[in-house]
């Protein structure tokens, strides 16, 4: 087997175990919030603290990595995890609000370094392969669709007295997990004058019209995705639906999510990467329509579902737009900088969902992704006719490995 190949499966294994510690965080982290919260509006705050640790954690840990090399710091984030979970738990036990917001702070920071794993698998592969690299990569998550809301389900009520315990003791466990399978990666380190070379001003790649729509492809489809898929558990809590629906629900927004990462690589290369993105929005407008539309259990389901292949054309889409923006010496930082981005727009899409959801409901939520998903076509109509009218100038050869 190609290393390019061998190290795309042990990062889809990686992308697995991220995906299923995201999936069971989402699905009990909204209603022990509910429950531990004095005020109920801030349920979501714990949610946000996962995302704001996200955030502060991206841009040292892309720094950590160009210097130690990609499987250190992978390693260093699974640590986070397992602390995380493990302050999580004594968050339960002493039901703290503010101690749970803490640990969740830590599973952030987990989280960050793992968002790098589809940037990792493109590093490392050829130009030809590096869309479905990418692709292939965040394929793996499919896992958490299918074991995530499983594993909520069986262990919120685990240990007697102690709703949510077990759940959160499980995140440890599945950190551990992911730990042993990066032990089987392999991607050079940089060389040593590409760790010296720092490239273009950060200035320069980020006025790129590519780098602009590669990064808000990947800041609307997760802020859009984040508001309405933390609303969904409280939201169908709210309309009397039992807590199974929501893991079912769920489930299936995770296989939409990641289930079509199998051959949107290949639709890329087919159709080009912006009819893609532009593919995405239409799912995601189309996924408001049928939340709108009501509140059983199959407008919850048919919206989430939408809600996830929209997430993955859009982001896929920008994450291969984004390998097209940057040297190997500019990697770090022009990674850093977009999920930096990113995580940013999730913390306030995460902050935000809980406030709508409390004082104005279900279907302010869904009106409030409009606006995003407008400037999100506005932005790939404007590339496209970009690159019809003419070639995007070239501001530098960027070199690839």
């Amino acid at each position: 087997m190609q290393k390019q190949y061998r190290n795309v499966f042990v990062l889809s294994g990686c992308q697995a175990t991220l995906q299923i510690t995201g999936v069971t965080m989402i699905s009990v982290t909204g209603l022990a919030g509910f429950a531990l919260a004095e005020d109920k509006a801030f349920a979501t705050v714990p949610l946000t603290a996962y995302v704001l640790g996200s955030a502060l954690t991206t841009i040292p840990a892309s720094l950590l990595m160009r210097a130690m090399g990609r499987r250190t710091g992978f390693q260093a984030g699974t640590a986070f995890g397992v602390v995380g979970s493990a302050i999580c738990s004594y968050a339960i036990v002493l039901a703290s609000f503010w101690l749970l917001c803490a640990g969740m702070f830590l599973m952030g920071c987990n989280t960050a370094f793992g968002k790098y794993y589809r940037f990792a698998a493109a590093d490392a592969a050829q130009e030809s392969f590096r869309a479905k690299a990418i692709s292939l990569t965040l394929a793996g998550g499919l896992a958490g669709g299918i074991v995530g809301p499983e594993l909520a389900k069986h262990t919120r009520v685990a240990v007697a007295d102690y709703t949510y315990l077990g759940s959160y003791l499980s995140l440890g466990v599945v950190c551990l997990l992911a730990m042993l399978i990066l032990s089987r990666l392999d991607i050079p380190k940089l060389s040593e004058h590409e760790r010296k070379s720092s490239g273009r001003p950060l200035g320069a790649i980020m006025r790129q019209p590519v780098f602009i729509l590669a990064v808000l492809s990947s800041m609307l489809s997760y802020g859009i995705m984040n508001l309405m898929m933390t609303s969904t558990p409280l939201a169908m809590h709210a309309h009397d639906h039992h807590f199974d629906d929501a893991a079912f629900v769920l489930s299936w927004h995770m296989i939409g999510m990641y289930g079509p990462s199998f051959f949107t690589g290949s639709l890329i290369q087919r159709f080009g990467v912006l009819n893609v993105i532009f593919t995405g929005i239409v799912l995601m407008f189309a996924c408001i329509l049928a939340a709108l539309a009501g509140t059983m259990v199959i407008n919850f389901w048919v919206a989430m579902f939408l809600l996830g292949i929209g997430w993955n054309f859009m982001y896929v889409g920008g994450s291969a737009l984004l390998t097209e923006c940057h040297s190997p010496a500019e990697r770090a930082k022009t990674q850093a900088a977009n999920d930096f981005m990113v995580f940013v727009t999730m913390a306030v899409s995460s902050l935000s969902s809980g406030l709508l959801l409390n004082k104005s409901g279900w279907h302010a939520v869904n009106y409030g992704s409009i606006p995003f998903l407008l400037l999100a076509t506005g932005t790939t109509c404007w590339l496209m006719w970009q690159r019809r009218a003419r070639p995007l100038p070239v501001e530098e050869p960027v070199a690839r490995r």
